[in-house]
């Protein structure tokens, strides 16, 4: 078996468990076959200073098993909001004696970054000083909002230059890699997997009452249920979707996510007079959010930017349309109007239109589920371990 070392700050953990869910499916998808051992390290930043959400990140083991893959936790120096320049040297300074460690133990045959920043300059650091094969995967806002950073553009670039191979997870993405001057001609387009035992259109006359149940929120069959999932940022775009539905007859909004702008999406609920209409559920077990979106007539995310949101393709998979912004990937998924709608602008106003349009012609669930069935975890990993014998020079 060959042996993959994957540098991921966003990582499932017990403080966080719903933090990089997609990363640790796409890793442990890999790890099922038989042909590569796969090894994480998850770097924990810490202020010199515990204090509040720090305190349960610090008391994590600095390793485990899970779902058979060891996880290494080292830890970091981080200075929060203005430290982010130092980061990408303050990770690779962490986790060089870790690596060198395991590479003693079992040779690593590829270091894979995660995320174009700050995972791939501080892999490219790790990977010079031993000699290692480099791969960086760009997901989204590594590349949409670092990339415009001129300190964080300037380390990617060099990381970029000390790679072997280039990943993206949509066409879009790539291109815009390719605008931002990082060498990605050759970058391999490498879309999300699904989990499609998960992910499929659930259909009972039941379904909304049993998600009533679940989350204790009331949701009648006879009115039109949007889902918005994704954290409570702005960069998601929930304000819109609120303020969006004076205008949608009678709708519900249950927003799945937890993050900084809850309270600010409650006031703006309340300051437009929807806030019985507007239901939070925090962060939710996984099982859960098939129920949601296969009871949900939409799922809404008027995003301000992704590379390709896992959340479009789970929605489509369970038969539920989306209603999202045309930024990154988007095109790549809402193909036609069985898919959903592409919003205009990214307005209260934009977003009432296309869900009203998609309510005024639902499509068929079995039809909107069948756009995204060539996506899976198997087939991802399959992808995934080609790619990664050619990076690492076996192919």
């Amino acid at each position: 078996m060959k042996h993959i070392l994957s540098l991921s700050t966003l990582y499932p953990n017990a403080a966080n468990p719903r933090f990089g869910t997609f990363v640790a499916r796409s890793l442990e998808g890999l790890a099922r076959r038989d042909d590569w051992q796969v090894t994480v390290v998850n770097p924990i930043g810490l202020p010199p200073v515990i204090f509040g959400r720090y305190r349960a990140l610090a008391d994590l083991e600095p390793l485990a098993i899970e779902e058979g893959i060891p996880v290494h936790r080292p830890r970091f120096t981080l200075i929060p909001k203005v430290g982010a320049r130092r980061n990408a040297a303050n990770i690779a300074k962490a986790i060089l004696p870790v690596v060198e460690a395991i590479h003693a133990e079992h040779p690593i045959d590829l270091l894979d970054a995660q995320f174009f920043f700050p995972d791939g300059p501080a892999a490219a650091i790790v990977a010079k000083a031993m000699g290692i094969p480099l791969s960086i995967k760009a997901r989204g806002s590594d590349i949409t909002y670092w990339g415009h950073q001129d300190f964080a553009l300037e380390q990617m670039r060099e990381a970029a230059e000390e790679a072997t191979g280039l990943l993206a997870v949509s066409a879009a993405l790539k291109r815009e890699m390719i605008a931002l001057g990082l060498p990605a001609e050759d970058a391999v387009v490498h879309y999300t997997g699904l989990d499609r035992d998960r992910f499929r259109p659930l259909d009972h006359t039941q379904l909304r009452s049993q998600v009533s149940q679940e989350l204790g929120f009331d949701l009648p069959d006879n009115v039109p249920m949007l889902a918005c999932v994704g954290a409570l940022t702005g960069r998601k775009g929930q304000d819109h979707a609120i303020a969006a539905l004076p205008a949608i007859e009678g709708a519900r909004l249950v927003l799945v996510g937890k993050g900084e702008d809850e309270a600010k999406c409650r006031a703006i609920a309340r300051e437009t007079g929807v806030a019985d209409r507007v239901h939070f559920t925090g962060s939710i077990d996984h099982d859960l959010l098939p129920l949601i979106l296969s009871a949900a007539d939409v799922m809404v995310l008027p995003t301000e930017n992704e590379g390709l949101a896992n959340a479009w393709v789970e929605a489509l998979a369970c038969g539920t349309p989306v209603v999202t912004t045309d930024v990154g990937g988007a095109r790549e998924l809402i193909v036609n109007e069985t898919a959903g709608r592409l919003l205009s602008e990214r307005t209260p106003e934009a977003v009432a239109e296309a869900v009203n349009a998609v309510l005024n012609a639902p499509p068929n669930p079995q039809d909107v589920a069948a756009l995204v069935e060539h996506f899976s975890w198997e087939s991802h990993a399959e992808q995934l371990a080609d790619y990664s014998m050619g990076v690492a020079g076996f192919a």
